[in-house]
């Protein structure tokens, strides 16, 4: 026998319903990221939150919320590890003063041609355990590594060579991509990614390196600096999203797994969406007569990249761990014959 409510009784069951699901949350987090809101990368991040809710079915709840809103970008290290936040979706880089191997791991300059090589390195060769060792004794907990893709370079002057790079204000976050455009000859000027826009738009600066081209064509940058280069030569940031140490180590096993497997599946959509939106991007901007976008050639890409080499090595020097990452990741990529026999021949002696 079927059972029949009235209209006002169903509404009111649903209503019911919806609201113990919100309550029924055995966990709620508060999660900032190094995104505005609405830019492409956030709300995925917010997605990735969606997604967590449904695989634990309504178990864990996180709210995702912009660059700012509670802490400065580089302030959310201490305030994961004091419970302000829960947790982060950032640019380890953000913590270069707290350690220089944050910037080494949030941002190897010049050593991917590929995104998906290094997430490949991340989860299958010791990545994501070698920046655990880094952010544990700071009381987080690395869940899994995502990246952003090859980021391009908005210039309001045209770079065809590293020799023209000499003397351009060039906005750079500080740690190792500061220092490897300084020694390529550029004029690194540190600004935060929210004044990229007016800094373009006022001559502050004449380039930067921000993220990716997709990102930059949405936010006008190109209307400033309309020789982009692309596709990218330099940048692909971590995204390191990490929880609590004390709270990670508090969650059952099956939600450890799922959280785990989540962050796999943000990491391979970012890259794919974001691939996407880059392609379309670029159709966009080449019927635009006013940008001139600049593919950098091979050998002048080779020379970027024998100066980020020599910076990695002087980095390696640091401390441990950043000589153990080092260690770690060139031989992954001479291993995956992404790092040509010519360019092993530098001082390997690191522990000086």
């Amino acid at each position: 026998m079927s059972i029949r409510f009235p209209l006002k009784a169903c509404l009111l069951i649903t209503l019911g319903s919806t609201a113990f699901t919100a309550q029924a949350a055995e966990y709620e987090w508060t999660f900032q990221t190094s995104e505005t809101s609405g830019e492409p990368q956030f709300e995925m991040k917010k997605a990735w939150a969606d997604n967590v809710e449904k695989m634990s079915n309504g178990r864990i709840a996180i709210e995702i919320l912009p660059v700012g809103a509670v802490v400065q970008a580089n302030q959310t290290l201490q305030a994961v590890r004091s419970g302000i936040l829960q947790g982060h979706l950032t640019d380890p880089s953000y913590f270069t003063g707290q350690d220089p191997a944050f910037g080494m791991m949030g941002n190897l300059v010049g050593a991917w041609s590929d995104p998906y090589d290094f997430l490949d390195y991340m989860n299958n060769a010791g990545g994501e355990a070698l920046y655990n060792k880094l952010v544990e004794p700071y009381g987080l907990h690395l869940i899994g590594a995502a990246a952003t893709g090859l980021e391009s370079l908005p210039s309001s002057k045209p770079i065809h060579s590293i020799a023209d790079m000499k003397g351009l204000k060039l906005r750079a976050p500080e740690g190792m991509v500061y220092n490897i455009f300084e020694k390529a000859g550029a004029t690194p000027v540190n600004l935060p990614g929210s004044e990229v826009y007016t800094g373009l738009e006022k001559g502050v600066i004449d380039a930067a390196d921000y993220t990716v081209f997709a990102t930059n064509q949405a936010q006008g940058l190109h209307d400033f600096a309309p020789y982009p280069l692309y596709p990218g030569f330099h940048s692909l940031p971590m995204v390191a999203v990490s929880i609590n140490n004390d709270i990670w180590k508090s969650l059952p096993t099956d939600l450890q797994a799922m959280l785990t497997t989540s962050v796999d599946a943000l990491a391979y959509e970012m890259v794919a969406e974001l691939k996407t939106r880059d392609l379309e991007a670029v159709r966009q901007a080449r019927q635009n007569p006013d940008i001139e976008i600049i593919d950098l050639s091979q050998e002048e890409r080779a020379k970027f990249r024998d100066i980020a080499r020599k910076e990695w090595a002087e980095w390696a020097r640091r401390n441990d761990i950043t000589r153990e990452y080092y260690d770690s990741v060139v031989a992954y990529l001479q291993a995956h014959n992404l790092l040509p026999a010519e360019d092993s021949n530098e001082d390997s002696d690191t522990s000086s």
